[in-house]
């Protein structure tokens, strides 16, 4: 299956408009950690206009920190936290003839749920017991066979996903912001791209080839020059 490119919209920062034309996926946040009612309306209907597929994009109730801090919470809390969230944007999307597909975590969340064995059971938990069955997207790593396999146990398929602008450390994570060379340029993520596509492999930091299962690729569309880029990524994924 060819790649599929999922962007991160109606949270009020980026260029939804001219985005949107170029992605297969919508992630849309749900009103916590970013965005509102008269936004996820709005991005539900460019979404509509581009028969760009929808997916709920939540995280933690976290609007001054956008959702970028981690916060404690229990099974239960997590659980809820997500039904809320996933129960508006579904409704959002019914009211306008269309249909959620997918749940993406947003931000600390997503880093938690990656990092954090009972908060990624939370949240596989909470798509298994949405009133309809949803797929949960995570992070593609080396340990994706074990999400799978974890995923499979409560009965949701995952969507694997990986980054076009970001550089990957040798154990297959992230490389933190805060390090250098952290975010590609141009060039470094149009070749990362092609390589994805066309090998299911990724340079890491150190140099070395690492293999990545990756149904989705995450662009980024916060800024007016990754517009270009978006572009161009499309045009590599077919």
């Amino acid at each position: 299956m060819p790649l599929m490119l999922n962007a991160d919209l109606g949270e009020g920062i980026g260029a939804d408009a001219a985005v949107m034309p170029h992605v297969h996926q919508a992630n849309i946040a749900c009103g916590f950690h970013a965005g509102d009612q008269v936004t996820m309306h709005k991005t539900l209907r460019l979404a509509a206009r581009h028969g760009v597929m929808i997916g709920a994009h939540p995280g933690y109730r976290d609007l001054e920190g956008f959702g970028r801090r981690s916060m404690s919470h229990t099974a239960e809390e997590i659980i809820a936290l997500l039904h809320y969230q996933m129960a508006a944007l579904d409704g959002m999307a019914l009211s306008q003839g269309l249909s959620l597909q997918y749940v993406k975590p947003h931000g600390a969340l997503y880093n938690d749920m990656m990092s954090n064995d009972a908060v990624r059971w939370a949240v596989m938990e909470a798509v298994a017991s949405f009133h309809r069955p949803l797929r949960l997207m995570i992070q593609a790593t080396p340990r994706s066979e074990q999400h799978l396999r974890e995923a499979e146990r409560v009965g949701i398929d995952l969507w694997l996903e990986a980054f076009a602008d970001r550089c990957y450390s040798d154990e297959g994570l992230l490389l933190p912001r805060s390090q250098p060379g952290a975010v590609h340029s141009r060039e470094q993520t149009l070749t990362q791209v092609a390589q994805l596509r066309q090998e299911g492999s990724v340079m890491t930091a150190g140099g070395q080839r690492l293999p990545l299962l990756a149904d989705t690729l995450c662009v980024h569309g916060d800024n007016p020059d990754s517009i270009g880029i978006i572009r161009q990524i499309r045009e590599l994924v077919g």
